[in-house]
């Protein structure tokens, strides 16, 4: 029944931002054109922003393809972290456009070139509406997606960057103070730099297997140990499976006077109430069960998790 709802969800999506490509891609073009014709480093700084715009476009679009491939062969998991690589590529792209323009930027600034500010600023104008309609395009597609969210952070910080591009044009225009535009352009690659950074982080958080930024491992398995039967947790993982789903693993002592399965039934429905996580892999056994104590559960685990006493 799931997977009935998400397949035209996930082609909605599609449709949407395949419609903020498809007017991201034309603005770009007539923005490279207009910046060589001008002569603004922003404008062109501005398109190569418009570039990884388009691209985390593009890319949203295949990895919501891809990720919908169910879990077969070697891919256990299916193909969620598609979207992370696609995120991670998208933030890479975006750091090593921003050196290049800073280091432009810093020649510029040393020996300015001629630019038609009025040209700058009109092109700006007209780029933040493009920006803004793209957004609202790509706002509604699902904001779960990591790809998504890098999209909207990339058109969004573009509006950043065309404001600045349209006081540099209107600063060239009224003083015909060049040094503007080279300096406009610094302002966007370090926009560039810091959506790009975050992207990265974001996509690595995926990649080495951390827990989500929302949940606090610690925090979680003192829960789970409180609940109602559960005499200690340990070897507790938390780990982002792709930017939508978090998958758990713990081995779980019940006592003795408890039904094991019962106990994991009412850990589930924890997990799937209070922290959305549905992958969840429980080793429960009864607390007498066990071969060796709690201290030499935490050697070979790591930390363990005890259930509180029982108030007198």
């Amino acid at each position: 029944m799931g997977s009935q709802h998400q397949h035209p969800a996930a082609g909605a999506d599609r449709r949407w931002l395949l419609a903020a490509f498809g007017l991201v891609v034309v603005f770009m073009v007539a923005e490279v054109v207009i910046g060589l014709l001008a002569g603004s480093l922003a404008l062109l700084a501005d398109a190569g922003h418009m570039l990884t715009d388009a691209a985390a476009l593009l890319l949203a679009v295949i990895a919501s393809r891809l990720a919908q491939r169910p879990a077969r062969g070697a891919f256990t998991y299916g193909f969620a972290r598609v979207d992370a690589l696609s995120g991670q590529a998208n933030g890479i792209t975006l750091v090593l456009l921003a050196v290049w323009f800073a280091i432009e930027g810093v020649r510029r600034l040393v020996d300015p070139s001629a630019v038609h500010g009025g040209v700058v600023a009109l092109v700006a104008v007209v780029g933040v509406a493009v920006n803004l309609a793209a957004t609202a395009l790509a706002g509604r597609a699902d904001r779960g997606s990591l790809n998504v969210r890098g999209v909207l952070a990339h058109l969004l910080t573009d509006v950043w960057a065309f404001a600045a591009t349209l006081v540099a044009g209107l600063v060239i225009a009224g003083t015909g103070w060049q040094r503007a535009d080279p300096i406009a352009s610094l302002v966007v690659a370090a926009l560039m730099t810091w959506t790009g950074l975050r992207l990265v982080r974001d996509a690595n958080r995926v990649f080495l297997e951390a827990a989500p930024a929302e949940i606090d491992p610690a925090e979680l398995g003192a829960e789970l140990a409180s609940t109602a039967g559960v005499a200690q947790v340990h070897d507790l993982h938390v780990w982002v499976l792709g930017s939508r789903d978090t998958a758990l693993s713990a081995h779980v002592l019940v006592n003795r006077a408890n039904d094991c399965h019962a106990v994991a039934a009412r850990l589930r429905g924890l997990l799937a109430e209070r922290y959305g996580i549905s992958h969840v892999t429980l080793q429960v056994d009864h607390a007498e069960d066990r071969r060796h104590d709690a201290d030499n559960c935490a050697d070979a685990h790591g930390v363990v998790h005890t259930a509180p006493a029982p108030r007198r």
